[in-house]
């Protein structure tokens, strides 16, 4: 079957799919960088250990203790009482009526971004568990961001900033965070040319804006395509801000990225639509970044890659 074809059908499925009895209707995603690469490392250190201690288990401990805060001491913690013999409930006492929140919201969050897959290097293909999603910046390109996320915007209308800027110089390759579908391409106003990608389970939503005048997409990538994390799909550029196509009205060169959570297909596009911070998950993804290259060819990347949770171990 065609891959496009088979991404619809998919596509169709996901968002036929009944929503929960009651879906979250909001998400205020704090935890700090430190705490995040703590819990993902003590996940990926016990991957293979008689007790494999998940990072959403061990942030949605922390967050119930400290209402969504989740320092690094916080997260520290948890980590270490999750190693015995109780159970969340049990730790947490009257405190696990959260518990169940934020184990959803951060699941949904971050629930693509840790597992197995597989790097091709040569003819052989290496295996392995850890962080398969990457920055959506390519290796060897500079960038520079702040957590600018909830920053007034007055383009259109005043409202707030829904997205981490990416501050980097003029055709610098973007790659998919995460694997996915190519729902959306194309000229908005406000993004000017974007590319959004939904997550294969459907619950996150990547944004990608701002990108090149002239060339802004991967050649030929498409609406309905099906991409792997890391994969080529756009240039950074400063295109937005003008009702008229291709038309360069934002001053600095950057990518705005950001991240929609969808716990019901409501949600995904109406005035009450989930975006969390992303600042500090950009910083932890800038360890894994995708080798790009320009060839003869074309551009491809120089190691491929397989999420091996969605697909086969590659042959």
């Amino acid at each position: 079957m065609p891959r496009r074809i088979f991404s619809l059908l998919l596509a169709l499925m996901l968002t036929a799919a009944p929503a929960q009895a009651q879906a979250i209707r909001w998400v205020d995603f704090q935890p700090p960088y430190e705490a995040l690469k703590y819990a993902m490392d003590r996940d990926i250190e016990t991957f293979d250990q008689e007790k494999h201690l998940s990072w959403i288990d061990i942030l949605a401990l922390a967050a119930c203790r400290t209402g969504g805060k989740c320092g690094l001491a916080s997260v520290k913690q948890a980590a270490k009482d999750l190693e015995g013999d109780r159970s969340p409930e049990e730790l947490l006492g009257a405190l696990y009526k959260y518990y169940d929140y934020y184990h959803a919201a951060y699941d949904a969050a971050l629930g693509g971004l840790l597992g197995s897959f597989a790097i091709q290097a040569g003819e052989e293909w290496k295996p392995a568990y850890g962080l398969k999603a990457f920055s959506p910046v390519a290796a060897g390109y500079g960038y520079s961001h702040c957590d600018d996320f909830g920053v007034s915007r007055s383009f259109g209308f005043a409202r707030k900033h829904l997205g981490n800027d990416l501050m980097g110089a003029l055709g610098t390759p973007i790659v998919a965070v995460e694997g996915g579908i190519v729902e959306a391409m194309g000229w908005n106003r406000y993004g000017g040319w974007r590319v959004g990608i939904r997550s294969g389970d459907s619950r996150r939503y990547y944004y990608y804006a701002h990108l090149q005048k002239d060339h802004p997409f991967a050649p030929g990538l498409q609406v309905g395509d099906v991409v792997q994390a890391g994969d080529l799909i756009g240039f950074m550029g400063r295109t937005g801000y003008s009702d008229k196509e291709n038309t360069n009205n934002i001053e600095t060169v950057h990518l705005h990225f950001g991240l929609q959570l969808i716990f019901d297909e409501k949600q995904k596009e109406c005035n009450s639509e989930i975006w969390i911070d992303v600042y500090d998950l950009v910083r932890l993804l800038s360890s894994h970044r995708s080798s790009i290259q320009r060839t003869a060819d074309g551009w491809q990347r120089v190691y491929p890659f397989r999420d091996l949770d969605v697909e086969e171990f590659p042959r």
